[in-house]
């Protein structure tokens, strides 16, 4: 793992990516350490780019977005340059995630929608309408089984 983050590291992001609105004292209070310490090593996790961003986690159905969709977008062309140009295009609001992949794809996408007709017009609009785009499979998930963004921490010995 990498070395700016030790043990007590760990036990301090294990515990806010399940909720990163737990109160520092309650954090210090688990992981053994003061208050004051716990928030510094915060500070530099997200300095150090570890904590990436502090967000909620929506239930896409609660506000409409019923359809999760998995698009696997395969490029004509797959020269560095024209790969950025689509990693940007795959980057806007309606996608959720963008990945760069190996297999028979160049990019799995997911994003979610309230119905057909608007991933129609986003289907129109990135992939139809794009000249790097051989060709393009989607997927409508019918259960979202499990979903998260929790990263697996290794176990580690008590920090403290």
């Amino acid at each position: 793992m990498n070395q700016l983050v030790d043990n007590f590291d760990r036990a301090i992001l294990s515990i806010l990516q399940k909720d990163n609105t737990t109160p520092l004292r309650i954090v210090a209070e688990q992981v053994h350490l003061s208050t004051a310490s716990v928030q510094r090593r915060i500070k530099r996790l997200e300095e150090n780019g570890v904590i990436q961003a502090n967000t909620a986690v929506i239930a896409p159905e609660k506000v409409g977005q019923i359809i999760t969709i998995m698009v696997e977008v395969h490029a004509v062309r797959t020269q560095a340059s024209d790969m950025e140009d689509l990693k940007r295009s795959f980057s806007g609001p309606e996608i959720q995630q963008c990945y760069y992949v190996t297999g028979e794809a160049d990019f799995m996408l997911i994003l979610t929608v309230a119905n057909m007709a608007e991933y129609e017009a986003i289907s129109g609009r990135l992939f139809y309408n794009n000249p790097n785009v051989k060709w393009f499979r989607t997927i409508v998930v019918m259960d979202r089984v499990k979903a998260t963004l929790d990263t697996p921490i290794p176990q580690c010995e008590p920090a403290y």
